[in-house]
């Protein structure tokens, strides 16, 4: 019966995904429900409780980076393939986890826009639950970031949708490129090779700052002592404290990390940390994104960081990061 309900479950998604299609054109579907940072694991209860359930929310809901309390990547829960109605089909990002020893072929498939949209919709097909537990186990950190980045392309349509076009040109000036704000973000300081865009609430305050600086002639250029040593330097004469002789910093209660990234044909170095206030109790965490200008003679950063001393600052982070990737070179 279990087996039965899961092949009804593909068979079912397999008609939807053809229906969906018309030439060029693709029916019209519902928006997508569940908020935001949310993951439903369509999965039985067994395999839910066993190991392969212990790898996905180790996965999935494991301690989001770079935070200073332990917040989940995303939050996961689960329903098994027999309730799996309607009701729950219209969820923004779905994991589909069919074990079935009759299936023709095994393997991870990526889907968007299968029953609603914007949907982003994982499908693990495997013979039995050894083998979904090692495909996972391989899959799992593309897993995650296909539906991290289903979550930010979700936020980036929405800041096209209500732009503050305003924002554009200092961003222009000094990357020659654009980002796409939404509204509410507002130009806090802007100089020819630094701008400074807030959205300033009571108790949250979101941050994105751009900047450039010339490309160091000594060591790697990406190297996370260089990107660190810019950033100091550039925030400690542009981003002052609340007293006398204070300035933002990056705090060196724990080491930045890098890695290389690449975008829509993009190229640049994450780095992630906290920042924190020289002379004064404020920080929180940020994640930048670092790459040559056009012409090869700077650099340039785009970098996110959120203020929110009594909430939660996963989603408040992922909202402003999301931002940076909508970064795209002025034709």
């Amino acid at each position: 019966m279990k087996y039965s309900k899961l092949l009804l479950s593909l068979l079912l998604f397999t008609t939807v995904l053809n229906g969906c299609k018309n030439g060029n054109k693709r029916t019209l579907l519902p928006n997508v429900s569940g908020k935001a940072g949310e993951v439903l694991v369509v999965i039985e209860r067994e395999q839910w409780e066993g190991n392969l359930g212990v790898s996905i929310r180790e996965t999935l809901a494991g301690d989001t980076p770079y935070l200073a309390q332990r917040e989940p990547l995303f939050s996961v829960s689960n329903v098994p393939a027999g309730s799996f109605t309607n009701m729950f089909k219209m969820h923004r990002n779905l994991l589909l986890v069919n074990i079935n020893p009759q299936n023709q072929s095994n393997g991870v498939v990526y889907k968007n826009n299968v029953w609603a949209r914007p949907q982003a919709l994982v499908q693990l097909n495997a013979a039995d639950e050894d083998q979904a537990l090692s495909l996972f186990q391989e899959a799992g950190p593309v897993i995650a970031e296909f539906f991290e980045q289903s979550e930010r392309d979700r936020v980036i349509a929405n800041a096209k949708l209500y732009e503050e076009r305003a924002l554009q040109p200092p961003v222009e000036k000094v990357t020659g490129g654009i980002l796409h704000f939404p509204t509410g973000y507002h130009c806090k300081k802007f100089t020819d090779d630094f701008v400074w865009i807030a959205d300033e609430k009571q108790y949250v305050q979101q941050y994105v700052m751009i900047y450039r600086y010339p490309v160091p002639q000594q060591g790697d250029v990406f190297s996370v002592e260089n990107i660190i040593s810019e950033r100091n330097a550039v925030m400690k004469a542009n981003v002052p404290g609340m007293f006398d002789g204070s300035f933002m910093t990056t705090s060196t209660a724990m080491e930045p990390t890098v890695r290389s990234l690449k975008y829509h044909g993009r190229a640049f170095v994450e780095t992630r940390g906290f920042w924190e206030v020289q002379g004064d109790f404020m920080g929180g965490p940020f994640v930048s994104h670092s790459f040559y200008s056009p012409d090869g003679k700077d650099i340039i950063v785009l970098e996110a960081f959120v203020f929110a001393p009594r909430y939660d600052k996963r989603q408040y982070l992922r909202q402003v990061e999301s931002l940076l990737y909508s970064f795209e070179w002025k034709e």
